[in-house]
């Protein structure tokens, strides 16, 4: 009819709908992280409600972990999850990933705190959400201005995250974890990619492995080598150990020798006068160009003191490399910059030396090499910082990382601990 006086008819054209398709979410896990998670929910509400979540670091623990919060939140309202974690970037992260996880996994709106630093939030009204605490702020509240706030908050909270699990059985961090899980509701979950505290002292990690109850959670994924696994299938990059031996920088005699070889870690004093000798110096240096002139882009330094890494940055410079030094006593918004031009995805090779605040929390994808120049004999301390560059492919990272160990012949233990971490059964096996 609308032909017949000359008006084009209007046709609706109908979208095509395949009959199947795929949708993707924005917040989703690998099938070994909702595996995982399957098993970690149950487990957290069975009578003791505590287990660790052992994830290599690079495995994407974080992550992991928000979805459990998720789910935590949203079958208990209302209620808080504390997140524990010593360092600022590892709290920082933790804030982050949870505002991310919750605006695709959440039902309702909910508070978020931060208390770490000069950061104190109200936590009498603190009623429904998820709250940050810095390790060493919450125990400067107790011992200083409100010793019971753990205590008060606990009436309310019904998970508690331990990032970096392995420091829970310190005196005072685990003073706050018990407090703030003293209602028989609220259940404990460590996180840890060494779920060793010390990887000498069997008695200390067996009082770790007490305190979850005796619950680990670990991969569960096809054949005998979970990281090998990760490795064949893109999920970790493949890493490439070497050992560069610098020339003897220090003196040592028999006496501090038995006392290194007693040790749990080696003595701050010889470190630094091993870190400032000309030949550990240059051994370091030699390293970092060497990895620049074989085409690595990104180069993460582990320094063995502030000083140390103050002068291998000034050297760096003066060579016109660009590069950063990151301390402790870096200004905040100063080692934001430098951690964020280390991100970019600029051609421009970059190194980033820190000492002290990057072991944890910190990820880099796009570093494909590491030099570690911190002399330890923790293997704990030595996989962090191995692990903050390993993250493969599918992960956003790169298919293999470097990793060069500066030693000096003197320090045997440091060599022996870099040969462990390849068979230590809790990490790598």
């Amino acid at each position: 009819m609308r032909d017949f006086f000359g008006l084009a008819e209007e046709r609706i054209v109908s979208p095509i709908v395949p009959p199947t398709d795929t949708i993707s979410p924005e917040y989703g896990l690998f099938n070994h992280q909702r595996n995982v998670v399957r098993k970690l929910i149950p487990l957290l509400a069975q009578d003791e409600r505590r287990a660790v979540l052992h994830l290599p670091t690079g495995v994407g623990k974080t992550r992991t972990a928000m979805h459990v919060v998720a789910n935590w939140l949203c079958t208990c309202e209302p209620s808080v999850v504390i997140w524990l974690a010593s360092g600022q970037e590892l709290l920082e992260q933790a804030v982050l990933a949870f505002k991310e996880a919750w605006t695709h996994l959440g039902t309702r709106p909910l508070q978020i705190g931060t208390m770490w630093g000069d950061q104190m939030p109200d936590l009498n009204s603190f009623s429904d959400g998820f709250l940050a605490v810095g390790l060493a702020k919450g125990w400067a509240v107790i011992s200083r201005t409100d010793p019971d706030w753990a205590l008060r908050l606990s009436s309310r909270v019904r998970l508690v995250v331990f990032d970096e699990a392995h420091q829970s059985i310190a005196r005072t961090y685990r003073q706050i974890a018990e407090e703030l899980t003293l209602d028989f509701r609220c259940a404990l979950l460590g996180l840890t990619a060494t779920p060793g505290r010390t990887w000498a002292d069997i008695d200390e990690d067996g009082k770790l492995a007490e305190f979850f109850s005796g619950n680990k959670v670990s991969l569960d994924v096809p054949g005998d080598n979970p990281i090998e696994y990760l490795i064949e299938n893109g999920f970790l990059a493949r890493p490439i150990f070497r050992t560069l031996l610098s020339k003897p920088g220090v003196n040592i005699g028999d006496e501090e020798i038995a006392q290194i070889s007693g040790a749990l870690e080696i003595p701050e004093e010889i470190v630094a006068s091993l870190s400032m000798s000309e030949q550990y110096v240059t051994a370091v240096l030699e390293g970092i160009m060497e990895l620049l002139g074989t085409g690595h882009q990104r180069v993460l330094v582990f320094a063995a003191t502030v000083d140390h890494a103050r002068v291998l940055t000034a050297i760096l410079t003066a060579r016109d490399v660009r590069s950063y030094a990151v301390t402790g006593a870096t200004p905040i918004r100063v080692r934001q910059q430098a951690i964020r031009a280390f991100k970019s995805n600029g051609e421009e090779p970059i190194v980033l030396v820190n000492f002290g605040v990057l072991t944890t929390g910190f990820d880099a994808p796009k570093a494909s090499a590491v030099v570690i120049a911190r002399p330890t004999q923790s293997l704990v301390l030595y996989s962090q910082m191995v692990g903050r560059a390993i993250r493969g492919p599918k992960a956003g990272g790169t298919e293999t990382c470097e990793i060069l160990t500066v030693v000096d012949p003197n320090l045997s233990g440091f060599g022996d601990v870099t040969e462990a971490f390849l068979n230590w059964e809790d990490v790598w096996q």
